[in-house]
């Protein structure tokens, strides 16, 4: 029998973690078997009260069980804070099962993370260089150590990954204790388990995937693949794609690479075999290439310091860098002698054709300098600069071609430097989505779902989307609009920003408990907060350089905080850690303010981002792909921290007019219904009707 006749049609959920399904849930879950049993994509833009964590999973691990051959589960998240909630959700799904139907499980983070020796805690560079160091040198015994039974309790019944960190420590093997690589027997056990649970990177990142998938002994074509918060998946990728390097780099690769040749030599000399007699000359060749290449640099930044620049920015086109290592390699291989035999050797590992066989070639001695480093972990970008260079050289060969990358030199530091930008994150995610067995991308800020099959090239075909309405009636998530206040740039007067602050104090003052407000920057958060401008709350400013343990940390402070009475106005930035990826439990925030519309600055990148989606797209995207639509998702994002469950309750306060504009009210969900208030003391009588009639459902009548 079919997955889709077990499932689709009887009606029957078998994987759901609760008795019952919620409002939505039960859509939610037949939409995405629809998508799985035909190999399809779904895209779920589910607001936060659906259960779309377990919709997904109820979903996936159906389709799986049921599939003609092989499925795995990747369940992808972008923060290690969601891990928990997937956990815990199909612990629920196997308490709910018979034994035999149990679902298997194995959650992973970085390798450092996982790590049991003691420099798990240096650098990531240093970390990698000693991990693979003890790995190929086999003195990491917990690296070389055999642990069976360890893989079994990792299958037998889901563990976080702390838990597993722990068990790897204190794990014996027939009464003997067995000091064991947690990160080795996680990523062992993925061929056996039905679900794992990891990084965008292990699927997203060309070469943690080609690393992970062949250890895990799972194939691309055989995995459903789940993204959550998929909003971020774009942006994650953009960002994952970006490369920044100066003279210095270029100077320090030159550096890496002749302490590379010089190994290689040496070790040639020594064993005389065939392939490191081709492997030294080779680096020899790039060396000089490279030598070349860090005086031609150097003048190429000198020039673009003295040409016009648009918002302190120039454009440095593809074609002028790709020269430059060109330019170099003919000027090499036009020496005779011993470098004339190099070149000839090289032509004879394969035919340069246009010259850019030369430049795969370059590209692959610089990423082989020193260690040859596992692209496992979660951040493989090392901080080797004849990689950085490598990474450029691959990136200009695959997509040098097209109009998606793009290259902006600005004058910040002592020489300046230039950045580069994919400005097409299908590009990299369409080929992976389109190749695995089926995909759910899900998200309360997944609008509109068209727009990120759009941005992650997935395509209409066998693509599925549909927005979820949310559980929360209106009345227990009200939205008021401040229309006396905006942060456009022309408007930011001192009594804007006086009317701003006091709209905050109206919603502190009538508000019982926490309030949360988030900026588009640190520099407004500084500007519109500050310290000492609120009476009668502490304020808690989020800091750039925060981790996971203090927001960890800053939980237990206003869980701590509510206990004693006290009162903490908690401020951050849109797409920060509090205002994402954070979940604010058991009804520990009251109200939240947003101010202002966080629209990317007018930068090179951003006009030809939007140059690239009209070109693309259509006109009619341009502007809100690019800038509008991320805009307000990053504002629903903040607006859902307080409503983490269905018995909340929270009040919203735009602080920006805009929000009303038709440019931005269309970008909002079209179940969003707005109320306004134009002054201070209308921001408090309304919030104080809404909490005297409005309570949490376990405080009493709603």
């Amino acid at each position: 029998m079919s997955g889709q006749e077990s499932s689709t049609f009887s009606g029957e959920i078998r994987y759901l973690a609760h008795e019952e399904a919620r409002p939505g849930q039960l859509e939610m879950i037949h939409d995405c078997l629809n998508a799985l049993h035909s190999g399809g994509h779904h895209l779920a833009a589910a607001p936060t009260g659906i259960g779309k964590t377990a919709a997904a999973l109820a979903a996936a691990v159906d389709a799986a069980r049921f599939a003609n051959g092989p499925r795995t589960i990747f369940f992808l998240t972008s923060r290690q804070s969601q891990h928990k909630i997937v956990i815990d959700t199909v612990r629920r799904i196997n308490a709910r099962r018979p034994p035999q139907e149990k679902v298997r499980l194995v959650d992973m983070v970085g390798q450092a993370s996982m790590c049991v020796q003691p420099f798990a805690k240096e650098s990531p560079p240093l970390f990698s260089l000693l991990c693979n160091q003890a790995r190929s040198s086999r003195s990491c015994k917990p690296y070389l150590t055999q642990a069976p039974g360890l893989r079994q309790r990792i299958l037998s019944d889901p563990l976080h990954v702390e838990e597993l960190v722990q068990m790897a420590q204190t794990h014996s093997e027939h009464g003997v204790p067995t000091l064991t690589c947690p990160w080795k027997a996680a990523r062992e056990a993925v061929s056996s388990a039905d679900i794992f649970v990891g990084d965008y990177n292990h699927l997203f990142v060309d070469a943690v995937r080609e690393a992970s998938l062949n250890a895990m002994e799972v194939d691309l074509s055989d995995l459903i693949v789940i993204v959550d918060e998929a909003h971020n998946l774009p942006d994650r990728i953009r960002m994952g794609m970006e490369r920044r390097f100066t003279p210095t780099v270029v100077r320090n690769a030159v550096i890496d690479l002749e302490e590379y040749t010089e190994r290689m030599i040496e070790s040639a000399a020594s064993l005389g075999t065939d392939g490191l007699v081709l492997q030294s000359s080779l680096a020899s060749w790039a060396l000089d290439v490279m030598k070349v290449c860090r005086g031609r640099m150097a003048d190429l930044f000198r020039d673009l310091l003295n040409e016009p620049a648009e918002f302190e920015e120039r454009r440095v086109n593809v074609e002028r860098l790709r020269n430059i290592f060109l330019a170099s390699c003919d000027e090499v291989e036009g020496k005779v002698g011993q470098q004339q035999l190099q070149a000839e050797q090289i032509h004879a590992v394969e035919s340069p054709g246009e010259g850019l066989d030369r430049l795969k070639i370059l590209r692959d001695v610089l990423l082989d300098v020193e260690i040859k480093v596992d692209a496992d972990e979660e951040n493989p970008n090392i901080d080797i600069d004849a990689h950085r260079i490598g990474h450029l050289l691959e990136d200009m060969l695959r997509f040098g071609e097209t109009t998606a990358l793009v290259y902006v030199h600005d004058a910040k530091g002592k020489e300046g430097r230039i950045t580069s930008h994919l400005l097409d994150p299908g590009l990299v995610s369409g080929p992976v989505l389109k190749k695995c067995a089926g995909s759910i991308l899900m998200s309360g800020t997944l609008y509109p779902p068209k727009m990120y099959a759009d941005l992650l090239g997935i395509g209409q075909q066998k693509t599925t989307s549909r927005q979820y309405e949310s559980p929360f009636a209106s009345q227990r998530r009200p939205i008021i609009v401040a229309k006396d206040v905006t942060t456009r740039y022309q408007d930011r007067t001192y009594e804007n920003t006086q009317r701003i602050r006091n709209h905050i104090q109206a919603l502190c003052d009538s508000s019982p408990g926490h309030v949360a407000v988030f900026t588009p920057s640190y520099s407004m958060l500084n500007e519109y907060i500050g310290e000492g401008q609120f009476r009668g709350v502490v304020v808690r400013m989020e800091d750039r350089t925060w981790s996971k343990q203090d927001v960890d940390q800053l939980l237990d402070v206003l869980e701590d905080a509510k206990q004693a009475g006290r009162q903490i106005l908690l401020a951050g930035v849109f797409g920060g850690r509090l205002s994402e990826g954070i979940d604010y439990h058991n009804g520990i925030l009251d109200a939240v303010a947003c101010i202002g519309i966080p629209n990317p600055p007018p930068s090179i990148h951003q006009k030809a981002l939007r140059t690239y989606i009209e070109g693309r797209f259509g006109r009619a995207n341009a502007w809100r792909y690019a800038s509008t639509q991320p805009a307000i998702n990053a504002i629903l994002q903040a607006m859902g921290r307080p409503i983490r469950s269905i018995a909340d309750r929270a009040l919203v306060l735009l602080l920006d007019k805009r929000n009303t504009d038709r440019t931005y009210i269309e970008c909002f969900p079209k179940d969003i219904r707005m109320n306004t208030t134009t002054e201070p003391e209308t921001t408090k009588s309304f919030a104080r009707r809404f909490f005297s009639r409005v309570h949490r459902q376990s405080e009493g009548s709603s």
